[in-house]
């Protein structure tokens, strides 16, 4: 397989195009002054304009030549494989090509780099994220053939400290990305990442195993993809603004109880006990429990409450069926008022086991904010408004605790019906790629779950 050096052109030393410098009576660029030698004086903001590819003035002696240099490579290298170009074209374009399936973007969109700068910062993502260790020029150099000199990756990873992109946690190590880095490299390859057709196949036939039963199918999710990342896996139930009854089973629970079983259309299963006056047949049960089905399976409390006072209490079954209607009703309208029901999370030693996760009471602040309804439910309301993948990256969480992670989440569901959310929670070096693409075809197996529900 050919390198993609091999039909683009070489980013090696010396191999930038050099152009002459404007005549000392022309206007000077970006309002350089002329010195003794009639050159211009250096813009301060040429160290900016090195890193993202624009001409760079440099002072020179009197009979010296100034030299703008424009570089003269194209993509990103990767070792030994001949890969898209896309994430380049992205970076290094002001207006990124948009798409339907594109992860939401933040508001403060870091600005594009130079095809150099961005390959070489994206390997030093992909090193960090392989390694959790601060990443060197030698190693870049090495493993990523990059067709520069380490010295000319050392001064390139300089001006991305100096950017914002990377940070060196110790004077003698190594560099690592920032968040401005991750958002970065996530903004570049969002549009490009598609789960691997067998990956696709596995997952699907894992749902394949479950009945349409919708527990089973959040837990399978929040399994799934906890399994498939390499971190903590999260799915929230499928909620409407107003839910539905899809069915009712009455049986005894004591001599004068009866167990209320309310299954939702959402899915959500409830137990609900009604004290009787005098113990019933099973018979009776069964009896209420049709009649509550047939008046009452796929309407919502409203709809229920019209109804309570027009309901016949001519027997037993009747009588039984009208105290159950009114708990019914106070069921459906509690579980409205809650913003989110519940969260089922797998995978959580995925997350202990990772270096940066060490100090085990940074996961315990993290998993009690999984834990607040509140915080969750204006999570889940602003990724389902989003309608896509959105990735949350370090300091771009609220709260505090939540700043050493990132989160990848997608909605699912149909508006009108009902709606829930499915993601990763992992360090802020979580591989984005394959945690976008698979939090997203994850997502879609999850819309079927609804439409079968609402069929």
């Amino acid at each position: 397989m050919r390198r993609l050096g091999d039909s683009q052109p070489r980013c090696r030393p010396g191999s930038f195009a050099r152009s002459e410098p404007p005549a000392a009576n022309r206007p000077r660029p970006n309002g350089g002054r002329a010195g003794k030698a009639g050159w211009d004086r250096p813009d301060p903001s040429a160290r900016s304009e090195r890193l993202h590819g624009r001409p760079t003035t440099r002072r020179a002696g009197s009979g010296r030549r100034r030299r703008a240099l424009t570089l003269d490579c194209r993509g990103w290298y990767h070792a030994r494989s001949r890969v898209s170009t896309l994430a380049v074209r992205v970076l290094t374009n002001p207006n990124p090509p948009s798409s339907r399936n594109a992860v939401a973007r933040r508001k403060d969109r870091p600005g594009p780099l130079d095809p150099r700068s961005a390959a070489i910062l994206r390997a030093v993502i992909e090193e960090h994220v392989a390694t959790a260790l601060p990443v060197g020029s030698v190693s870049l150099v090495e493993k990523h053939q990059l067709d520069v000199s380490s010295a000319t990756v050392r001064n390139v990873m300089a001006e991305l400290e100096r950017a914002g992109y990377l940070t060196q946690p110790h004077t003698s190590a190594g560099r690592i990305p920032t968040d401005a880095g991750y958002r970065l490299y996530v903004e570049a390859i969002a549009d490009a990442v598609a789960l691997a057709p067998v990956e696709q196949l596995m997952i699907r036939h894992q749902f394949g195993q479950v009945e349409y039963a919708s527990e089973q199918w959040f837990r399978l999710a929040a399994a799934t993809l906890a399994g498939s990342t390499h971190a903590a896996g999260l799915a929230t139930p499928a909620k409407a603004q107003a839910s539905r009854v899809r069915r009712v089973d009455l049986v005894m629970a004591g001599e004068r109880m009866a167990s209320l079983v309310l299954v939702f259309a959402e899915g959500p299963v409830k137990q609900l006990l009604i004290p009787l006056d005098e113990p019933l047949r099973q018979e009776v049960m069964d009896e209420a429990a049709r009649r509550l089905n047939q008046r009452f399976a796929g309407q919502i409390a409203a709809e229920i409450e019209r109804r309570l006072p027009a309901l016949a209490r001519e027997d037993d079954a009747d009588h039984l069926a009208a105290r159950a209607a009114e708990r019914i009703v106070r069921a459906l309208k509690e579980f409205d008022a809650t913003a989110v029901e519940d969260v089922f999370s797998e995978g959580l030693l995925n997350v202990l086991a990772a270096p940066e996760f060490a100090q085990s009471d940074k996961v315990r602040r993290i998993f009690a904010v999984l834990q607040d309804r509140s915080w969750l439910g204006a999570l889940v309301v602003e990724v389902v408004d989003g309608g896509d993948v959105r990735v949350y990256i370090g300091a771009e969480n609220e709260p505090a605790e939540m700043r050493d992670v990132s989160l990848i989440l997608a909605p699912y569901g149909r508006p009108g019906r009902a709606t829930g959310m499915v993601g990763v929670l992992g360090p802020t070096r979580i591989a984005y790629p394959h945690a976008i693409s698979t939090v997203r075809y994850v997502s879609g197996l999850m819309n079927e779950l609804v439409d079968h529900l609402y069929a």
